[in-house]
């Protein structure tokens, strides 16, 4: 089927289903009939829905805390859920295991039977797709609060089929963010097609009243991305998938560092979605915001590490976002325990409290800083809509060819990555080398100006060094890159 920004005729989707259910043993289950699975969905309480509580939130001006956790064994898996819930975790996560996100189902299943003989986890995370219908229903009713799934899937239809029908009511990813910063060798046009399946599901419950939140993944590769960059993504891939009949969609940002920027990064965010979401004519859309804790290298000691998780709820607090996903102090050292976990959410969750009813006030800079992500922001997609003559999909796949849009860092043969970022004298994330990025020649001089202004106050050249510096400079205490000589 050739790809187009076009919803999936009710047929067109049931019969890529058949196959779809083809893929793994688990897809066999009689749970995975769709009449059971909406009966099913209807009888989730409101309290255990996904959007309802993101809509409830968003009414309250709350935050909600969210972190991030999955181990492969059944009982231990519900044990930690139900351990970060006693936290105060308004959400919990399952974070999916690297063999599933790679659709390697055999070697998963392997891990997980290992895990279980050797009474630990061989694997990263909950193996969803082996675990089934059933298994992942026992992980829902076991906790009081909603379940996403949370993963990297370029193909993630199985795995969509499968925790929804459980009745989780969120699936975080998309086309463009679970597969460019993830894989190597996926075609982008595939995986874009995979995720216009994975949405048409959710439309197609929504067409028979339940709620679905479906949650693009803002960070992308979590090292100092631009915001216009991981923005631009973010509508991209509300505008696929409310085409396919999605309407409650959370749209994600990684922490970037500099106050003024993070903040204005949601609010442009937020704006910009709703604005062309009225422009391409989607109607009753339910809009929220996700804010990522520090994505990039965490420091070493914990009570630093604790620090930085509190500065960064800090940050999403002010920016009023709907959702805030949390890090634990032993983010630096690998897979966290429950217990540190715990401690990352408690902290997380004190923080947004104590500055719930406290904003951000309007400012000079934080206006402008707004006003300029916009406009980046519409000129990439302008550029993307025009490479594709009018088809978002197409053009998206057209722009990552010819390096209009480029996410810094990432592995995929699919990105020129030909972008370099750095920061500017005030910590705030711009471009350093633009490849053939599609700015305007008035942008680029923008980023350029203000990183000249950094390298001369700090008496060096403009170079791969400013980037270099900044990817480690957070880790080591400091937002910016700064030679040890400067003062």
């Amino acid at each position: 089927m050739k790809l187009r920004n076009k919803k999936l005729t009710e047929n067109e989707f049931l019969k890529i289903r058949k196959e779809v259910l083809k893929s793994w043993v688990t897809g066999n289950d009689s749970q995975l009939n769709l009449k059971a699975a909406v009966k099913y969905l209807k009888s989730i309480p409101e309290e255990k829905n996904f959007a309802i509580k993101l809509n409830n939130a968003k009414k309250e001006g709350v935050t909600l805390v969210q972190p991030r956790a999955g181990v492969p064994v059944l009982d231990e898996h519900i044990k930690l859920l139900q351990y970060l819930e006693k936290s105060g975790a308004d959400f919990v996560p399952s974070t999916v295991d690297s063999y599933t996100r790679q659709n390697r189902y055999n070697e998963a299943q392997k891990g997980l039977e290992e895990s279980m003989q050797r009474h630990r986890a061989l694997l990263n995370g909950f193996p969803v797709v082996n675990q089934g219908v059933a298994n992942c229903k026992k992980v829902l009713e076991s906790v009081g609060v909603p379940i996403e799934a949370r993963h990297g899937t370029p193909d993630a239809r199985l795995l969509s089929e499968i925790i929804h029908a459980a009745g989780w009511t969120s699936n975080e990813g998309g086309g463009i963010s679970y597969n460019i910063p993830y894989a190597k060798n996926i075609p982008l046009e595939e995986s874009i097609r995979n995720w216009q399946y994975c949405d048409r599901l959710v439309g197609y419950y929504e067409e028979r009243g339940i709620k679905i939140n479906r949650e693009p993944f803002g960070p992308l590769t979590g090292t100092i991305v631009p915001p216009s960059i991981s923005n631009t993504v973010m509508i991209i891939e509300t505008l696929l998938a409310a085409e396919q009949g999605v309407k409650n969609i959370t749209v994600g940002y990684g922490m970037g560092g500099n106050l003024i920027q993070d903040v204005a990064a949601i609010k442009a965010l937020y704006c910009q979605t709703i604005d062309y979401l009225d422009k391409f004519g989607y109607k009753d859309m339910e809009i929220s915001t996700v804010f990522h804790q520090w994505m990039g290298g965490f420091p070493q000691d914990e009570a630093e590490a604790m620090a930085l998780i509190s500065y960064s709820s800090t940050v999403a607090a002010l920016s009023k976002t709907t959702k805030l996903i949390t890090k634990s102090p032993h983010e630096s050292i690998g897979i966290p325990t429950k217990e540190a976990n715990g401690l990352g959410v408690k902290a997380s969750k004190f923080i947004v409290n104590m500055l719930k009813d406290q904003s951000m006030e309007a400012s000079n800079s934080l206006n402008k800083e707004i006003k300029q992500i916009k406009k980046e922001v519409s000129c990439l997609i302008d550029v993307i809509l025009n490479v594709g003559k009018g088809d978002l999909a197409v053009g998206t796949v057209k722009a990552f060819e010819q390096g209009l849009i480029d996410i810094p860092f990432a592995p995929s043969n699919y990105n020129a990555g030909k972008i370099l970022p750095a920061r500017d004298n005030d910590g705030r994330i711009r471009i350093l080398e633009f490849g053939n990025l599609g700015f305007s020649e008035e942008i680029k001089a923008f980023h350029r100006k203000k990183i000249a202004k950094r390298a001369k106050k700090e008496g060096r050249e403009v170079s791969f060094q400013l980037t270099v510096d900044d990817v480690y400079s957070v880790s080591k205490g400091k937002l910016i890159g700064r030679p040890k000589v400067f003062k």
